[in-house]
């Protein structure tokens, strides 16, 4: 399994964006969110097919990147225990 970071700028205010948490959530074989806009999540595919199970959830004026992290290689700052101690084993 992949660790996966899935960032967005949702650029309708007001606009009730829970089904795009819900299938963030969904797809994700454990994750972390601690970021406003920002996932990590453990996924056994790739980039491209959680982009496409997102795509139809977000307006058309909205951002999406997915990127899979290199293992190994990663910093953190301000995290709390639990984030911190799920981000060690995932990487």
């Amino acid at each position: 399994m992949a660790v996966y970071m899935i960032g967005y700028d949702l650029n309708k205010s007001g606009k009730n964006y829970e089904a795009l948490i819900d299938k963030i959530q969904e797809i994700a074989d454990g994750y972390f969110h601690q970021l406003d806009s920002t996932w990590l999540i453990g996924y056994s595919g790739d980039a491209k097919a959680i982009a496409e199970s997102l795509v139809p959830l977000i307006d058309s004026d909205d951002e999406l990147l997915v990127v899979k992290l290199a293992q190994n290689d990663a910093a953190w700052y301000g995290f709390d225990q639990a984030g911190s101690d799920w981000l060690s084993g995932a990487l």
